[in-house]
């Protein structure tokens, strides 16, 4: 037992208080500025609109790396992103169905970019999405990223 405590211990250590862990957020509501490294002083590559999809991949010093839909990684301010979900239309012209069926009824369309605020979790390969118009329904999962 003693063992175990100790090697975990020095795992703990040894990431300086790193978090691991990928998961989504968004940026919040003013655009951010992305850095090739975790610093001001940093060049900086990206200003990232509001709302836009971000997977944290690192967490450090109030700092996180990110990765975009194109699979760029880069670094923003923390606090700069918040955990409101969104997605992002990546296929050129997306399908927006009133339920998650290739067969249910058109609710809208939507073209490469356009942002949504995921309302459930991908399941069966669909997501629901809402818009900030306030209309929503059920994308191909496949069509978007941030999810």
């Amino acid at each position: 037992m003693r063992r175990a405590c100790a090697a975990l211990a020095l795992c703990v250590a040894a990431t300086g208080g790193l978090a691991h862990a990928a998961s989504y957020r968004s940026v919040g509501a003013e655009p951010a500025i992305l850095y090739n490294a975790p610093t001001e002083r940093a060049r900086k590559v990206f200003i990232a609109p509001q709302g836009m999809p971000v997977e944290v991949i690192l967490e450090q010093d109030g700092w996180s790396k990110i990765r975009d839909a194109s699979t760029d990684l880069s670094w923003v301010e923390s606090r700069l992103l918040v955990a409101r979900r969104m997605v992002v239309v990546t296929a050129d012209h997306a399908v927006m169905r009133m339920a998650p069926s290739d067969t249910a009824p058109v609710a809208g369309t939507a073209e490469k970019g356009v942002l949504f605020e995921l309302a459930a979790p991908a399941n069966a390969g669909w997501v629901k999405v809402r818009h900030a118009d306030g209309s929503g329904g059920y994308l191909k999962a496949g069509d978007v990223w941030g999810d």
